[in-house]
């Protein structure tokens, strides 16, 4: 698992290769990325945006943007979290993700990033 903290939230990935698909013709790599949100702070806090980058070793960086993450804004207060699934293909078997979430403190109004750490999509364990 690989984890990051910003401002007192936590931002946990797991990932899963789920094998292969054809699009147009095309085959692709399909992996989920599970994400758990923790709030550690002292603070409630809502996630109103995300960002992400998708690097695949035989495209370009695919950037996808927009409100919230599966169709919600989580409202997280001290001690809450907050978990969702989903996914991405690849045209190659090795890629990663990153990015990160806007948040805005309820209380204050504050937008603020909190990021999310680089994560490796492969089909197998890549050693170092």
């Amino acid at each position: 698992m690989i984890e990051q903290v910003t401002k007192g939230i936590r931002i946990s990935v797991k990932t899963k290769f789920n094998g292969t698909s054809y699009r147009n013709n095309r085959l692709y790599y399909v992996f989920a990325y599970f994400i758990t949100i923790e709030n550690h702070s002292l603070e409630t806090v809502q996630l109103t945006d995300r960002f992400w980058k998708i690097y695949d070793s035989l495209n370009k960086t695919e950037i996808v943007e927009g409100e919230g993450v599966v169709g919600q804004s989580p409202i997280l207060k001290p001690n809450d979290h907050y978990s969702y699934s989903s996914g991405c293909f690849l045209e190659s078997n090795i890629g990663a993700m990153n990015g990160y979430y806007k948040m805005i403190n309820t209380a204050t109004l504050e937008e603020f990033k909190v990021f999310i750490p680089t994560f490796q999509l492969a089909t197998t364990i890549l050693s170092n």
